[in-house]
């Protein structure tokens, strides 16, 4: 099993640089990072671990520009976003982060793709609430026809895009209805988001990996009515918290990697998490 990690990178913590030159050494497999552009003061809408919302919330780095960083001191991790905010993003110039950053790191990038909890996050992105799902969709589907190999028009609810010239282009090649780099979707189970894991990624990505024994299954059902192919089908569980017998649960249930939860803290601590988990690798 690929053990990766993930960690909200701020103003205050270990740096991407040694970060990534330390997971590398060690033998880790990749590193995942978070996005939020702004926590809007007035917020009404709760935090969903309860309680009062984390300090780095608000002061995370630019995903892509830390992935950059980390990018060019490594050759082997694999750089993901766990998760993109699709809907708080002009698609057509995230099509052209994403694939500049797949290019320049040899294809070790994965976009992993989630819709948000924070209403009031999104409003100022111009996001309306309930429909942001569909807005994902739709800039997914402009973003796959810029990644495309030849230029291919894109018409849909929420933007469009003509025949473009537009590289670089993501290292990977299409893999039935996906096309750009491994695309993981982040969210909780249900019919929803299974239809569109199916639809148009590469696999899920489950916060905490609670209650996979019953999910996975469905998803899986899900994935070969679409026509996807059995073996194709990737589940990561993100930001967990390990023990033998967790990861080992994971394993029985076809899971290949998981992400591991590092603390949002200066190099001392987080090098001494890396140790910790060290054990699991």
């Amino acid at each position: 099993m690929r053990i990766a990690t993930t960690i909200f990178l701020t103003d205050e913590t270990v740096t991407p640089v040694r970060l990534a030159r330390e997971l590398e050494q060690r033998g880790f497999a990749g590193l995942y990072l978070p996005e939020h552009t702004h926590i809007p003061v007035s917020r009404r809408t709760p935090y969903p671990a309860g309680g009062d919302l984390p300090r780095e919330y608000g002061r995370t780095l630019d995903p892509f520009v830390a992935l950059g960083q980390a990018a060019a001191v490594t050759e082997r991790i694999t750089l993901g976003t766990g998760i993109t905010l699709v809907a708080q993003h002009d698609p057509i110039g995230l099509a052209k982060q994403v694939a500049t950053l797949d290019h320049l790191s040899g294809g070790r990038f994965t976009l992993g793709v989630g819709y948000g909890w924070n209403v009031e996050e999104a409003a100022d992105h111009g996001v309306e609430w309930s429909t942001r799902r569909e807005l994902t969709r739709d800039r997914l589907a402009l973003m796959r026809a810029l990644w495309s190999a030849g230029p291919t028009p894109y018409e849909g609810e929420y933007g469009s895009v003509r025949a473009s010239f537009a590289y670089p282009k993501p290292v990977q090649g299409p893999r039935g209805p996906v096309v750009g780099p491994r695309t993981l979707i982040g969210g909780a189970a249900g019919p929803k988001l299974f239809a569109a894991i199916a639809e148009h990624a590469d696999g899920w990505l489950p916060i905490g990996g609670r209650g996979l024994t019953e999910s996975v299954p469905k998803l899986r059902a899900a994935w070969e009515e679409a026509g996807r192919d059995p073996k194709d089908l990737q589940v990561v569980p993100y930001a967990v918290l390990p023990d033998p017998g967790k990861l080992a649960h994971y394993a029985d249930l076809g899971v290949e990697e998981v992400v591991l939860q590092l603390p949002p803290a200066g190099e001392r601590e987080v090098l001494r998490a890396l140790d910790g988990y060290a054990a699991y690798l």
